[in-house]
């Protein structure tokens, strides 16, 4: 263990600032004389990274097997935070098997564009559903008395010029959309470290960024561990230090930590803010020893099987039409036997995206001989098209793939993204599936029509222009190293499909939020959609979508019924308790992801249609009926008040609505909350109709104005006038006597009598 008092005490300056920067690329620097130990950190967050090569460097070179777990865009798409625990202890325990102190990650940055090159990292669009995973998984790597390291904080949405783009966001999007997950994991799972993203928020580096470091994240929300740069995100080590940033990786050298050293000496930087940065390394190392004397035992089979279990569990059956007066999925024994195999990534799968997320997996299962196991049947296979896109090639396996498919029972034909169209640093070069892959599916739909697309990709593809093409489309995302034999399981009807879309999968990319301003220019991207971010924006628009978010089906069926809603209390203590009766109508056990929304019709501000804002996942037998109770707090009826800069709860009609996605609601209750005093500080500049409305300014300006002779208020107050700001009204001569001394007095009487929010 770490005596951090002791120590602390014991530092030379110079050490005390080295400690603040890493000793190389994963670890942190040792004090040998005072008997202070290093510590390693790795990449994750699906599965550990840890590099071989002793120090290591920028390269991503070999690493240590590990489970490789289906990334965050399948993990998220469980809904599941029971099965996320599960999967981050066993990430806990590898990751303390191996030596490593922290694990690097999760992402839970949103979804704002399906172009982000590194989306299959994070968990959705909404920040409900990746705060609630994200906690999930942070609690259970930390189960395993090892530490993660939330990331990126934030708004770190794109790989575009991520080193330098300013993401230039106004505060209510930044706390309604962007913060959120952060916010849930850090003050509920309390993540050893969290890691600042590279780029700039609104002009300002992350890491060099007090305001998001230090007043939000420290002094807002609690957090009280180490916050780390991304590797090579720290430019001005005084001005981060200063910030709230604690521990500079990789280490570059001994520039930094002199510059630290120099700036203490000269009082440019307090000590004391380094003795609190130095304070936190110290204690993260101390957590870290009782781990590190006890490394223990991973059980590698078991963790495949768990992998197995998260990939199905995050398949998302996005369409399952009708062929021959049945659903085509799962398959009947008959047709299973009958199959041909169609497409590369069946015998060789995309299972994990490129960049410091990838790991050396302990083994991969395939579709392909997963599919003749379970069948035993050799079933034909033809790869269909190239990875590479070769265009002769591709016109003779595609001959190949039609002759195989004509006289077939299904065909299963596996598409997806190539590994270089998803990767860390830089964005993804189109949204539809490669031009060689869709002429296949068409041609092969020329000659039979039960056709099972399943794909393999991070984040949303285009699906409108051939989806009519096949009755049934299974989406695998990128599901880890036992994606194929989940997708063998799901259909054959082994496993029933259980994952649902966090994120909208739209028609067109001109109708997604962030188009025309993605990636941005001139080294800023501007953040114009606000806080329609995802299904917000195709709601608000009531724009057609390809699927919706939160959609996904199985192969059973559920009724909802007895929706209700009653209110406790009211303004900031407000809560509403709802709940419904889910019963599975259908003949096979299924699981169904039980959705609640919020509107708030009759807000002041632009308020999203709706927004997710509680979620449950039940697993029920055929006939089974369960009566889904959820809360929802004064934080969920919310908006971030821009003026206030604190959360609000307007008082009115809110609209609950509960349903299995955002377009499939099964029900709805209006409410009535009492709100709070809402009341903006007024100013000379506050229109003449805001000091009227006020409960304070109104009085008070009132009677300045029947003291000054004017008492029929009406004879002045014109439509026109009401919204002139009071100085510039006051200049029209609305008043004899009445002034610019006059107006500031007031503002003066009414700042003095109303509390600050």
């Amino acid at each position: 263990m770490v005596d951090v008092d002791r120590v602390l005490a014991a530092l030379t300056l110079q050490e005390k600032a080295g400690l603040t920067s890493g000793a190389d690329f994963w670890h942190t620097k040792a004090v040998e004389r005072l008997e202070l130990p290093a510590v390693m950190v790795a990449d994750g967050p699906h599965g550990l990274r840890k590099q071989v090569a002793e120090g290591g460097s920028a390269e991503l070179g070999e690493s240590v097997p590990a489970t490789c777990f289906p990334t965050a865009a399948a993990l998220g798409s469980t809904w599941d935070p029971e099965l996320l625990q599960r999967v981050g202890a066993a990430l806990g325990r590898e990751t303390r098997a191996n030596g490593v102190s922290v694990l690097l990650g999760p992402g839970v940055n949103i979804k704002r564009t399906p172009l982000c090159g590194r989306n299959f990292e994070y968990v959705s669009e909404d920040p409900l559903v990746a705060g609630a995973l994200g906690a999930a998984l942070v609690a259970g790597v930390q189960s395993e008395g090892v530490g993660t390291s939330l990331k990126h904080f934030a708004a770190n949405n794109q790989e575009t010029d991520r080193m330098r783009v300013s993401a230039d966001v106004d505060e209510r999007t930044l706390r309604e959309i962007y913060l959120p997950a952060f916010e849930r994991i850090v003050t509920q799972a309390k993540p050893w470290t969290v890691m600042c993203s590279y780029n700039r928020i609104n002009g300002t580096y992350a890491s060099q960024h007090p305001w998001l470091l230090t007043q939000v994240l420290r002094d807002e929300w609690g957090f009280d561990g180490v916050v780390v740069s991304d590797w090579g995100a720290a430019h001005d080590r005084v001005a981060a230090l200063t910030a709230g940033l604690d521990l500079q990786m990789p280490g570059v050298g001994t520039r930094p930590d002199l510059d630290v050293v120099s700036a203490v000496i000269d009082g440019q930087l307090d000590e004391q803010v380094l003795d609190g940065a130095v304070r936190r390394v110290l204690q993260l190392v101390d957590r870290a020893q009782p781990a590190v004397a006890d490394p223990g035992t991973a059980d590698l089979d078991a963790h495949h099987e768990l992998a197995r279990e998260a990939a199905v569990a995050g398949s998302v059956l996005l369409r399952n039409e009708r062929v021959g007066g049945a659903p085509l999925l799962p398959l009947e024994a008959d047709a299973a036997r009958g199959a041909v195999v169609v497409g590369e990534f069946a015998r060789t799968p995309r299972y994990q995206g490129a960049g410091s997320s990838q790991v050396h997996a302990t083994r991969v299962d395939d579709a392909l001989t997963a599919l003749r196991a379970a069948t035993g049947a050799e079933l034909p296979f033809a790869p269909g098209f190239s990875l590479a896109g070769d265009d002769e090639h591709d016109e003779v396996l595609r001959t190949d793939a039609v002759a195989a498919a004509r006289d077939a029972s299904v065909v299963l034909v596996f598409l997806g993204l190539p590994a270089a169209d998803e990767s860390e640093g830089y964005d993804r070069p189109r949204w539809g599936l490669p031009d060689n892959q869709v002429r296949t599916l068409a041609a092969i739909a020329q000659v039979n029509p039960k056709i099972v697309v399943v794909l393999s990709n991070g984040s949303a593809v285009n699906v409108s222009p051939w989806r009519e093409l096949a009755p049934a489309i299974l989406e695998t995302w990128l599901s880890g190293q036992a994606g194929g034999s989940a997708v063998a399981e799901v259909l054959l009807g082994h496993r029933s499909p259980e994952g649902r879309l966090t994120e909208t999968i739209p028609h067109r990319l001109v109708d997604t939020p962030a188009f025309g301003s993605f990636p941005g220019e001139g080294g800023h991207v501007r953040y114009g959609e606000g806080v329609l971010v995802g299904y917000r924006w195709y709601d608000a628009r009531d724009l057609e979508v390809a699927y919706p978010f939160g959609h996904g089906l199985t192969y059973t069926t559920f009724a909802y019924e007895e929706v209700a809603a009653q209110v406790h209390g009211e303004g900031a203590a407000a809560t509403v308790d709802v709940s419904v009766r889910v019963t599975n109508t259908g003949t096979r056990d299924g699981a169904e992801v039980v959705q609640v929304y919020v509107g708030d019709p009759e807000a002041s501000v632009q308020r999203p249609v709706r927004e997710l804002r509680a979620f449950r996942k039940v697993w029920l037998a055929p006939g089974e009926s369960q009566v889904v109770s959820l809360t929802l707090t004064a934080r969920d009826l919310s908006y971030w008040h821009p003026d206030l800069r604190r959360w609000v709860v307007e008082g009115g009609t809110f609209v609950v609505e509960v349903g299995a996605s955002s377009r499939d609601l099964r029900g709805s209750v209006e409410v009535e909350v009492v709100g709070e005093p809402i009341w903006p500080p007024l100013t000379a500049m506050s229109t003449v109709a805001e000091w009227l409305a006020d409960p304070a300014g109104g009085p008070v300006l009132r009677a300045a104005l029947a003291a000054g002779g004017v008492t029929e208020l009406a004879a002045h107050w014109s439509a026109e006038l009401a919204q002139v700001p009071l100085r510039v009204a006051v200049d029209f001569g609305m008043a004899a006597g009445f002034g610019p001394d006059q107006v500031n007095a007031l503002v003066r009487d009414v700042t003095a009598a109303v509390p600050t929010a």
